[in-house]
């Protein structure tokens, strides 16, 4: 008998029989079978909880892509600090089904957790597109709505995750296990499908909507937020169809607290004269039983080779931050679609679903025609090997990417091009506090300038004198200089007389893969330009220079203008991503106006599709690491300790995102070290892993069930289906 069930069951089964006869009951009503799906075997009520999970996973994955983004663009902070806060809250995200599965098993039950624990994820999504929205508050309101937006839906998630497909489950009967089974293969199919179709689309909402003259991230939050909305509305609709098991106590609680008591004891009975006992957790018999001893020693030797385990999560979870912030740096036009940069993290869900059977129906079965005996754990040794070649690939793309970034300009110089928009030649002559010769350039009228000149300072900033000859007359004028700085002198003249002016160019390249633009105006009018919904500029006539505004990269072939006396219409082309662009807006042909365009800083050169093969590596790796590590230990534990190998699995994905999280904010390097760094950390990890694999006998699985037949059935726990497969759950 086993001491966790109810105290009803042992009154039953030991209370003394009574001789009194005692009349038949009545016979009961036969219960009413729930309703099935079109006649089949599968429960209706599945079909709420499938939906639900598919909008909650869109919820989850179609905010989180666009998370690092929005904290780099929208509250500016820096790249570390945005990858800091992102595994932040994916660490909260995986400690919290701890403290939803204590909550269902010992006190709410499955369906209650999940609706209450709904209402909080959605409240979560409201204040964290309340926190999108730019007219709403400072840049403190923002930070506050949006930090506190996601510990709720941290706390949400997390919550549910270790009930849904668990409270799926109990809607079968035993005798239906085969239906069940194929419940969990379309809940599974279901996480990805949300997954894939969400960080396709959220991406779009962001980048291809503006709403208040930027990218619309309120739009991108709020559509999640709907979908989390229909989630918990669909799963309420199936109320009255569940089956809801009540509590049946913390298996987790149970198994720390047998642990715990086994280390107080021995260590209170440390006596030279108490005999030895074969096993550290033995000293736990005074107070829990035989068998669940046992159980937690299977678990312990399981749990003792997760421990090198979350260095892997640490290198999976970078997905969605540094390699996000890679893409931003490279050019997504593929041809025949153009990729905004968060939308890159699609191809994770779509390579598992493809990866899944390949290597199950393909790969597998030709490796063990061979002879070749690939275990469980050599699978999981490759899955780490293939995910050190990803980030070692990775490395190789962000050097490459380096080197195709115009250098800056050191200590004590400055980058400077000449820009004549006279009607005629311009010979120019850059002097020196010494009225040495610097530079001297002789530029045609409108000729596009094809490079800066690096010019040193005797000090952090002085006066440069310029000597310029055009047509029949000469000019003399100075202009201020800083250090560090990029520069354009513009030249305009009329025949009649010549004038200068400098200005300061943009440093680096635009955020996020936008456009960035700067528009002169040479007509003796001011000018107002559209470029779409909320992007407009005015710039004053007789050579007024806007500021630099970013636009989202595109075609524009018609950008509307307008004067106080008339309209009209210029193409400005395409704006490609992360380039700089000069347009003067001219009439020197006197034939209609027209834009002259010139390239400050040009556009990222390297295709994103050169991610494409650390992606595919790091899908590969999660495929042999992460399904196969869930099967291997499930396999080697206890059925009644599965909910302790759930908790325990999902918190070595919680410490991976704190190892990134702390590499982020205290190693100072640069992007291709660090990739390098985190790669020979996990080959590390994987040569231990190795050793410790090498030396564990795995227990044979009739081994279990013999164990597990000696035990209730009721100590289950919120198990998760080994079907599942898959951490996204």
């Amino acid at each position: 008998m086993n001491p966790f069930q109810k105290n009803e069951s042992k009154e039953t089964l030991f209370s003394p029989v009574s001789t009194e006869e005692v009349p038949p009951r009545p016979p009961s009503p036969p219960k009413k079978s729930p309703p099935k799906i079109c006649g089949s075997s599968y429960p209706l009520s599945i079909a709420f909880i499938v939906v639900n999970e598919f909008c909650e996973r869109f919820s989850y994955y179609g905010m989180k892509a666009v998370l690092t983004l929005y904290f780099l663009y929208f509250l500016h902070w820096n790249e570390d600090t945005s990858t800091s806060v992102y595994h932040a809250f994916s660490s909260l995200c995986y400690f919290t089904p701890i403290l939803g599965a204590a909550i269902a098993d010992s006190w709410l039950g499955k369906f209650k957790t999940i609706i209450y624990l709904s209402l909080v994820y959605v409240l979560g999504h409201v204040l964290k597109s309340l926190g999108a929205i730019p007219v709403l508050g400072g840049k403190m309101v923002h930070t506050t709505l949006s930090l506190v937006g996601l510990s709720l839906i941290a706390l949400g998630t997390g919550g549910i995750k270790p009930c849904v497909a668990a409270f799926g489950g109990d809607q079968f009967e035993e005798k239906h296990a085969e239906e069940r089974t194929r419940y969990f293969s379309v809940f599974y199919l279901s996480i990805n499908a949300g997954s894939l179709i969400s960080t396709f689309i959220t991406p779009m909402l962001r980048g291809d909507v503006q709403c208040f003259g930027e990218d619309c991230y309120a739009l991108a939050f709020g559509i999640p937020g709907l979908l989390m909305v229909i989630a918990l509305v669909v799963f309420a609709m199936g109320s009255k169809m569940y089956k809801k098991p009540p509590p049946e106590g913390n298996i987790v609680a149970q198994v720390i607290k047998c642990i715990g008591f086994a280390i107080s004891n021995r260590f209170k009975n440390r006596s030279g004269d108490i005999p030895k006992r074969p096993h550290w957790l033995d000293w736990a018999a005074e107070k829990y039983p035989k068998h669940l001893i046992m159980d937690v020693k299977a678990l312990t030797r399981v749990l003792f080779l997760y421990i090198p385990l979350p260095m892997f999560w640490a290198l999976l979870d970078q997905q969605g931050s540094r390699w996000t912030l890679q893409a931003t740096k490279m050019n997504g036009n593929l041809g025949f679609f153009v990729l905004q940069p968060d939308q890159m993290q699609v191809l994770n869900p779509f390579l598992v679903l493809v990866f899944i059977p390949l290597f199950d129906l393909v790969i597998y079965r030709l490796i063990s025609k061979c002879g070749i005996n690939f275990s469980s754990l050599r699978k999981m040794v490759v899955g780490m090997i293939l995910a050190c070649l990803a980030f070692g690939v990775a490395a190789i793309v962000e050097i490459k990417i380096n080197g195709m970034t115009p250098p800056q300009p050191g200590s004590q110089e400055i980058f400077l091009q000449v820009l004549n928009l006279a009607d005629g030649e311009v010979n120019v002559t850059v002097l020196g506090n010494g009225n040495n010769s610097l530079l001297v350039e002789s530029i045609k009228s409108f000729q596009k300038p094809t490079h800066y000149s690096k010019l040193h300072l005797e000090a952090k900033n002085q006066d440069f004198h310029f000597h310029m000859k055009y047509h029949n007359l000469s000019a003399h004028t100075e202009h201020f200089v800083e250090e560090k700085n990029w520069y354009s002198l513009i030249i305009h003249g009329d025949g009649k007389s010549i004038s200068s002016m400098m200005v300061k160019n943009i440093e680096k390249k635009p955020d996020n893969g936008m456009t960035a633009i700067r528009v002169i105006n040479t007509l003796h009018k001011d000018v107002n330009i559209s470029l779409g919904a909320a992007i407009f500029l005015n710039i004053s006539g007789d050579y007024g220079v806007s500021a630099y505004r970013a636009v989202p990269r595109g075609e524009y072939p018609t950008v509307h203008c307008t004067t106080e006396d008339k309209n009209f219409s210029l193409n400005l082309g395409l704006l490609d991503f992360g380039a700089s662009y000069l347009f003067v807006i001219t009439n020197i042909t006197r034939q209609g106006v027209q834009v002259w365009k010139t390239e400050d800083i040009p556009a990222n050169e390297m295709s994103i599709a050169w991610q494409l093969p650390q992606y595919i590596l790091v899908t590969a790796a999660e495929v042999m690491f992460s399904v196969t590590g869930l099967e291997f230990s499930y396999s080697q534990a206890p059925s009644s300790m599965k909910s302790v190998l759930q908790a325990a699995w999902l918190l070595t994905v919680a410490v991976g995102n704190i190892i990134v999280l702390v590499v982020a904010q205290f190693s100072g390097l640069v992007q291709w070290a660090e990739f390098i760094l985190f790669s020979c950390l996990l080959l590390v990890v994987c040569l231990i892993f190795s050793i410790m694999g090498y030396y564990y006998v795995p227990v044979k699985s009739e081994d279990i069930h013999q164990t597990a037949d000696k035990q209730s059935p009721h100590i289950q726990g919120n198990m998760i289906n080994l079907e599942t497969k898959n951490t996204k759950l």
